[in-house]
């Protein structure tokens, strides 16, 4: 695999993921007061898929904290897991292994499925981002639909919304609905988000869905994570 050049936080097993360094140093400078609100739950469909989701809100970022965000999305190498052991690898297959029985509803495609429980693994672990927590916020949001629109505009598995592209990736909105690019913006977010309420999940959480200090969002994804939590 090739070392992403965003690189994020550490993981959260012994697989052979890099370390977080881009958003630490941009942390420092911190971040402007909010420009716009977008609030609410409502949706809209695309392809007949509905979304679940409000939307993040577009913020001033610091020079810095820009400069980290887009190293963070920039490399798109295939995300290939690779391995410091067989311990690791053994425990990679048979979470991959359970993911496949439980999407299977969700993602009826064998190829689809596997393809994404690869790239949400990997993106997760290069995000330094909990698994369930990630699968949860998938569910909340898209109900795991690829193609899924909210009704302001957020796209995608995660529901990232457009102005992210324009802020830290090359302007072209129609990649939001590409699997890994989809899921390394929301997981870049989640992470700034995150980082932004000192890993406080629940904060962190309502900055995502741009309802920052209500419970409804939150408590949400909170309860569907459980449902995606290894016994």
């Amino acid at each position: 695999m090739m070392e992403p050049p965003g690189r994020l936080a550490p993981p959260l097993d012994s697989a052979c993921i890099s370390r977080r360094r881009c958003l630490q140093h941009g942390s420092a400078t911190g971040l402007l007061s909010l420009l716009a609100s977008v609030g609410g739950l409502g949706c809209v469909a695309m392809f007949g898929e509905t979304a679940h989701a409000g939307g993040q809100l577009e913020e001033p970022l610091a020079d810095s904290v820009r400069t980290a965000l887009t190293s963070a999305v920039s490399n798109r190498a295939p995300p290939v897991p690779q391995f410091n052991n067989a311990e690791s690898r053994l425990a990679y297959q048979r979470w991959s292994s359970l993911m496949a029985t439980r999407l299977v509803r969700l993602i009826p495609e064998a190829h689809n499925r596997q393809e994404f429980s690869q790239t949400v693994w990997y993106e997760s672990q290069r995000a330094g981002l909990d698994l369930s927590l990630v699968l949860g916020l998938i569910e909340v949001e898209s109900h795991f639909r690829k193609f899924a629109v909210s009704s302001v505009g957020a796209r995608g598995f995660m529901q990232v919304m457009p102005f992210w592209v324009r802020l830290i990736g090359d302007g072209d909105v129609s990649k939001l609905f590409h699997l890994q690019t989809n899921l390394r913006f929301g997981c870049v977010i989640l992470r700034h988000y995150l980082d932004r309420e000192q890993g406080d999940v629940f904060m962190g959480l309502g900055r995502y869905n741009g309802s920052r200090g209500q419970a409804p969002y939150p408590e949400a994804v909170l309860a569907a994570r459980k449902k995606w939590q290894l016994a």
